[in-house]
């Protein structure tokens, strides 16, 4: 579930290895890139860590940020 912390949403995605941390990275990026809207992440191994806000609204979480997060949960839920 993602929560708002920090002026960003945030959630943690936890995988069976790194090839499916991966793979999920690539789906998100593709989205992302449509919407021109990039997330700030990081990976190790199985785990990805995604924080979203609007750079060009001062850094605040904005309606962008809940659709590309509604995006990324529909990745997760299609596996």
């Amino acid at each position: 579930m993602w929560k708002e912390s920090n002026n960003a949403l945030y959630r943690k995605f936890e995988f069976k290895d790194f090839s499916e941390a991966f793979a999920f990275m690539t789906r998100v990026a593709m989205e992302a890139e449509k919407m021109n809207h990039h997330p700030r992440w990081t990976n190790v191994y199985n785990t990805v860590e995604v924080w979203l806000n609007t750079h060009d609204a001062g850094d605040t979480v904005t309606e962008k940020d809940h659709k590309l997060s509604a995006r990324i949960d529909r990745l997760v839920k299609s596996e």
